[in-house]
C-alpha cells in the first residue's frame, strides 16, 4: 500500500458544492497543505473572483482557494476528495485520471454503499457489486487498493455560488482504510483534518460509519421530500419520527448481518439531527431547486445489500414506493429534472 510522501500535502476537492466547499474552506490556510478545488460554471467563477465564504457556528471563514475546471492543471494529488453527487461520478471519470497517481489516496462519495465495499473485508469471496458499479467502471478507474473511506457527518448548503452555510455544530468526518489498518496515509489525513477543525478520527470500522450515514440519508431524505419538512419539524411529529426510526432499525439489521453493526444507536442519530433542527435535507434542497435527486443510489444500495443479507425491509420499501411515484409526477409535471 502506497504511503504519503514527505513535503507539502496536495489535497484536491473535486466538486465545488456544499460539502466540497466546506472542506476546502476549512483546509485552506493550513500549514503544509496545498488545497485546490475543481468546479465549474457559476461556482467556479465565484470562487475565482471572491474566494470561498463559509458561515458556520464553528467559525466563519473567507479564503482564497486555487480553483479550476481543468484538473490537468493540478497534477497528481496525495488526497483526492470526490465530492460530487453520485450520478455525476461516472461522467467525471475521464477528468479524474490526471489527478490520480500510484500514491494518491482516493475518497469517493459515500451517499450510498460504495462500489469497493467488499474490498479488504475478510471472510467474503465477493468483491464487486454489479448493481452499484455496472461493468466495473468505478472499480477500474478508482482502484479499490487506493481508496480511503470517508463519512460526511455534517449538514451544509450552498446558498449561492461560492457561499456555504453550515447548519449545526457537527463537523464529524471519520476516515478509514477498507481493511481497518492504521496506515500512515489515514493517520496523516486524520491529523490534517482535525487541525483544520474537523472531528475526524481514523477509525478501524469505516464501513459501519458509512452504513450509519447512508441509513441517515436513506431514512430522512425521502420523508423530507414527501413532507417538505425540516429535520426539526419531522422530529416534532411522533408518527413521522417513529417511521424514520423503523427505517433505521431495518437498515441496521442488514448492516449487522453483513458485519457492520451500528456504532451509534438510533436515539444518538436522532440526537444529532436535533442539533440541526432547521436544516433541510439535501434531497429536499434539490427538489426546491429542480435538480436531479440522488434517489437511485439509495434504492440500489439498500436493495442490493438487503438481498445479499436476506433480510426484509418493509417500511423502507413502502416509503420508497411512495417516493418513486412522487418523483415520477415531478418529472411528468416539470418541477423536477431527470
Amino acid at each position: 500500500m502506497a504511503e504519503v510522501q514527505a513535503g507539502p500535502v496536495r489535497i484536491c476537492i473535486f466538486g465545488g458544492g456544499a460539502i466540497g466547499g466546506l472542506i476546502a474552506a476549512k483546509l485552506s490556510g493550513q500549514p503544509g497543505v496545498a488545497v485546490s478545488i475543481v468546479a465549474r460554471g457559476e461556482q467556479l467563477a465565484a470562487i475565482r473572483a471572491n474566494g470561498l465564504e463559509l458561515h458556520s457556528p464553528t467559525g466563519d471563514v473567507r479564503c482564497a482557494v486555487r480553483a479550476t475546471d481543468d484538473p490537468a492543471e493540478l497534477g497528481t494529488q496525495d488526497y483526492l476528495f470526490i465530492t460530487l453527487k453520485s450520478h455525476q461520478v461516472l461522467p467525471a471519470l475521464p477528468q479524474l485520471h490526471s489527478l490520480i497517481g500510484p500514491q494518491t489516496a482516493i475518497l469517493p462519495p459515500t451517499t450510498g454503499i460504495p462500489y469497493w465495499y467488499f474490498h479488504g473485508l475478510e471472510g467474503t469471496p465477493q468483491q464487486t457489486i454489479e448493481r452499484l458499479d455496472p461493468g466495473g467502471a468505478l472499480w477500474d478507474a478508482l482502484p479499490a487498493s487506493q481508496v480511503l473511506g470517508v463519512v460526511y457527518w455534517f449538514a451544509c448548503e450552498a446558498v449561492r455560488p461560492g457561499v456555504i452555510h453550515h447548519d449545526g455544530s457537527s463537523v464529524r468526518m471519520p476516515v478509514g482504510e477498507p481493511d481497518g489498518t492504521m496506515s500512515e496515509r489515514v493517520r496523516t489525513l486524520s491529523n490534517l483534518l482535525c487541525a483544520a477543525g474537523f472531528d475526524s478520527p481514523a477509525v478501524d470500522n469505516v464501513r459501519a460509519w458509512i452504513w450509519i450515514k447512508m441509513i441517515s440519508s436513506l431514512a430522512w431524505n425521502p420523508v423530507a421530500v414527501l413532507t417538505r419538512a425540516t429535520l426539526g419539524e419531522m422530529i416534532a411529529s411522533p408518527r413521522i419520527l417513529g417511521m424514520v426510526e423503523r427505517m433505521m432499525a431495518e437498515a441496521d439489521a442488514v448492516a449487522a448481518r453483513l458485519g457492520a453493526p451500528a456504532p451509534m444507536s438510533v436515539d444518538e442519530r436522532v440526537g444529532i439531527a436535533r442539533n440541526a433542527a432547521g436544516h433541510k435535507m439535501s434531497m429536499l434542497q434539490d427538489v426546491e431547486r429542480g435538480r436531479p435527486l440522488e434517489l437511485d443510489v439509495l434504492v440500489d444500495s439498500i436493495e442490493a445489500m438487503r438481498d445479499i443479507a436476506g433480510i426484509p425491509t418493509p417500511t423502507i420499501d413502502d416509503i420508497y414506493a411512495l417516493m418513486k411515484l412522487h418523483v415520477a409526477s415531478g418529472l411528468r409535471d416539470g418541477w423536477l429534472k431527470a
